[in-house]
């Protein structure tokens, strides 16, 4: 179950109004702390934070505490447009359970359960859509997979 969140009503206010002022913005995040991608990439931690500054300054990445982000400006740089990718899985009754379990393990932005024709909806990126449909193809259980790739957004 979801844990239940209690907040003042300032801090309601607050919240809503950052985000009616906030612009939305994709982030993929890496785990760890930066001594290990420094180690990872064969340099010093100050070569790293050098770099990782600059990154910052374009708005390329957002780093924390063991964490890095690396935004959608980064992706589209890396990868061109990176396209919003809808994936809709048929599953078999006893396998749902675990096919969503393993779906929440894999390079997504959401996935839904979903009551009608399909199962499960997984909302993904385009850069790793193989990655993600391999992974869903070869889960015991499911049937069918439809795969729909947005070609521009009306509204976001």
């Amino acid at each position: 179950m979801t844990e239940e969140v209690k907040l003042t009503d300032r801090q309601y206010q607050l919240l809503n109004h950052l985000l009616q002022r906030a612009q939305p913005m994709r982030v993929y995040t890496v785990y760890g702390d930066q001594d290990e991608i420094a180690r990872e990439l064969g340099m010093t931690r100050q070569a790293l934070a050098i770099h990782l500054k600059r990154l910052k300054e374009l708005g390329l990445v957002r780093t924390g505490r063991e964490f890095v982000d690396i935004t959608e400006k980064a992706v589209k740089l890396l990868k061109g447009q990176s396209n919003d990718v809808i994936i809709l899985v048929k599953i078999e009754p006893k396998y749902r359970e675990k096919v969503y379990d393993a779906a929440k393990k894999l390079p997504i932005e959401k996935a839904m359960r979903l009551a009608g024709d399909y199962d499960l909806a997984i909302i993904t990126q385009e850069t790793v859509l193989d990655k993600v449909l391999d992974s869903i193809n070869n889960m015991e259980g499911v049937k069918e997979t439809k795969t729909l790739i947005s070609i521009g957004a009306i509204k976001e």
